[in-house]
């Protein structure tokens, strides 16, 4: 065997002119050369004044100090981009947080004012002529104030007794996944909602405005409005139907209380709702808080006929799927014609819910690839994934509230109670974002509207009208 070689034919022993290569920088240094002349030296490579990690040696020192213009230029380009990039995220937070007020200012005015324009224009939502059958203590005129406000605590009572009631039993059908049982109960209030109180709000509405209409066209009409309503609320549709639907369904109900709640009553409801929110959400033990964090931790949302949201979250399927592949995978595609950024859906074999969420790895499309159907669908739907929530029981407290004050028949009075609103509103986002969790957000606009409608109506009101009365302007 030569000498150098093992049986493999390797070398083992390696002359020292066998380490050095043609290349000079690789033998700069080295002190041998293979032609016996000295090595050509490399030009030095310029320090990047922009990258100060290339200028590292051995060990990690830097191979030559900064001049102190340098360093000055340096520091001021770092000093340049933090403040460059803290004013893009303060211009963000402003952005952001001033489109998530007006995202809920907004839908809960168009329900307000249609309150309101409905109590002013239609007497028959005004008058107390009916009650429900759990507030059975009526105030009578020759009462007094005691006891006026003594049954109107009673039938408070018995109205947040029911309230928490029914708001357990949600809980324990949400808890056990009786989702079949809450899509028929909600869907049978919104049956009741978008077929029947609409079509009384039409005919008291054609009433007062001594107009009519063949009944063809009013069963044409309220048939198609209550089933393209129950498709975008239960199922899907555009965002903005989606919303529409939802503020209706708010303002009718908030008419149907304001129909059927005494005076006394109604008050005391609101303030005693606004208390027991509180507890409900802020609580340890509280029903709603239970409630969201159980479907924060089944990554699921909340049921869209419950809560009012700026973006959208549509339940795709609950179907029972096993162990069948064909059926998740129709499930994904469901998912993914609504929308392209879609997070796939969970499958636990019982039930399939999608969240549309943008996801990070979905947030753009290669060149290469050839985009499909649902991703050329317009930018907007990636941003229905997600947005401010409201839980539609304040729709419906914040337009009781007004449309009680609606029927003092004084314009200072319902103004002053819709801006009480829209600013405990605010001052509940505000809280949001600095707290970052859920809060109650009946407490802050209801205590605000329950004090300038009594400020104004006992005080503000007989000032001006004395006022106008002697014709004296301030």
């Amino acid at each position: 065997m030569p000498k150098g070689q093992d049986g493999f034919g390797f070398g083992q022993g390696v002359d020292d002119a066998s380490l050095h290569s043609n290349d000079p920088l690789l033998d700069e240094g080295t002190g041998a050369s293979t032609s016996g002349r000295q090595p050509t030296k490399a030009s030095p490579l310029k320090p990047n004044v922009r990258e100060p990690l290339l200028n590292r040696g051995p060990g990690n020192q830097p191979r030559r100090q900064y001049t102190q213009a340098e360093q000055e230029e340096l520091q001021r380009r770092r000093d340049q981009a933090r403040r460059e990039h803290e004013e893009r995220e303060h211009e963000l937070e402003l952005k952001y947080g001033a489109e998530s007020v007006l995202a809920l200012i907004k839908p809960v005015s168009a329900c307000m004012i249609v309150v309101i324009a409905t109590i002013r224009s239609v007497t028959y939502f005004s008058q107390n002529d009916t009650s429900f059958a759990y507030t059975p203590f009526e105030a009578d005129e020759s009462e007094s104030s005691g006891q006026k406000f003594g049954g109107a605590l009673l039938n408070a009572l018995i109205i947040i007794a029911i309230v928490v009631a029914m708001t357990f039993f949600l809980l324990l059908l949400y808890k056990y996944e009786c989702y079949k049982a809450i899509h028929g109960w909600l869907m049978l209030s919104s049956l009741l909602l978008l077929f029947f109180f609409s079509y009384q709000y039409a005919e008291q509405v054609l009433i007062a405005q001594n107009a009519s209409i063949d009944w063809i066209t009013m069963a044409v009409s309220v048939w198609n409005f209550g089933t393209v309503g129950l498709l975008c609320i239960h199922w899907r549709g555009p965002l903005l139907l989606q919303q529409f639907y939802l503020v209706a369904v708010s303002a009718l109900m908030a008419l149907v209380l304001i129909k059927n709640l005494p005076d006394w009553t109604t008050w005391v409801v609101l303030a005693a709702v606004a208390i027991y929110d509180l507890f409900a959400v802020l609580s340890p033990c509280g029903p709603l808080k239970a409630l969201v964090e159980t479907a924060q931790e089944r990554d699921e949302p909340l049921f869209p006929a419950l809560i009012y949201s700026s973006g959208m979250a549509w339940i795709v399927t609950m179907a029972d799927k096993g162990d069948n592949p064909s059926a998740t995978e129709e499930g994904d595609s469901t998912a993914s014609v609504a929308s392209s950024t879609a997070a796939a859906p969970q499958d636990d074999g019982s039930r399939d819910l999608a969240t549309f969420t943008p996801s990070a790895g979905q947030s753009s499309i290669n060149a290469e690839q050839r985009p499909t159907p649902a991703q050329q669908q317009p930018a907007q739907e990636e941003e229905e994934s997600s947005g401010v929530k409201l839980g539609l029981g304040d729709f419906i407290f914040y337009s009781v509230l007004v449309g009680k004050a609606a029927t003092a028949n004084e314009w200072t009075t319902i103004t002053a109670c819709y801006i009480a609103i829209l600013v405990g509103l605010a001052c509940t986002l505000l809280l949001l974002s600095i707290y970052q969790k859920a809060l109650p957000a009946l407490p802050i606009s209801v205590f605000f509207g329950i004090v300038f409608f009594f400020v104004t109506s006992e005080l503000l009101d007989p000032l001006v009208n004395r006022l106008n009365e002697r014709q004296l302007f301030l």
